[in-house]
């Protein structure tokens, strides 16, 4: 593995030759169809040589999640320094984010967990899918209408924000 996050394309060759069988055997007693399990065995193959990319993308995604959580919690800081009007939005900030916690408690539990996942996890679609074992588009399903919902309950605050 090593070898193939270097890019030597003879490592991977190596990956395919030891265990493209076993693979093959296993999709084919799912598939039931040759070219179908080729196309499987295919992406499965094509998935391990771009896993280094992946990883760079997370890491990537959650560096960039932590630098706006610290610029938000440098802005909170800054506003609470500031005198009284500013201690006044902190409040009604701090009630807007009770309602909104309160408004995601309410999303059935599969809406809920997807937008949890997605917005305070940072996964994206397909990390979703994997970590609830949901298909993908399920998986999206479930986020539209969470956030539909989410959307609808803060309609009514939306001219005091």
């Amino acid at each position: 593995m090593k070898h193939i996050s270097r890019r030597r394309h003879d490592a991977l060759a190596e990956l395919y030759g030891r265990h493209s069988k076993r693979l093959r055997a296993t999709i084919d007693g799912v598939v039931h169809e040759e070219a179908e399990a080729d196309d499987v065995l295919q992406e499965i193959f094509i998935q391990v040589s771009i896993a280094r990319r992946r990883a760079i993308d997370r890491l990537r995604r959650r560096q960039a999640y932590s630098r706006a959580r610290d610029r938000y919690e440098e802005r909170v800081v800054q506003e609470s320094q500031t005198p009284h009007r500013d201690a006044v939005q902190a409040l009604v900030l701090n009630d807007l984010r009770k309602f909104l916690k309160k408004s995601i408690r309410a999303l059935p539990r599969l809406q809920r967990e997807a937008v949890e996942l997605a917005f305070f996890n940072g996964l994206s679609h397909r990390e979703i899918a994997a970590a609830t074992r949901a298909p993908l588009g399920t998986v999206k399903t479930r986020l539209e209408l969470g956030l539909q919902k989410l959307t609808h309950a803060l309609r009514p605050l939306r001219h005091k924000v």
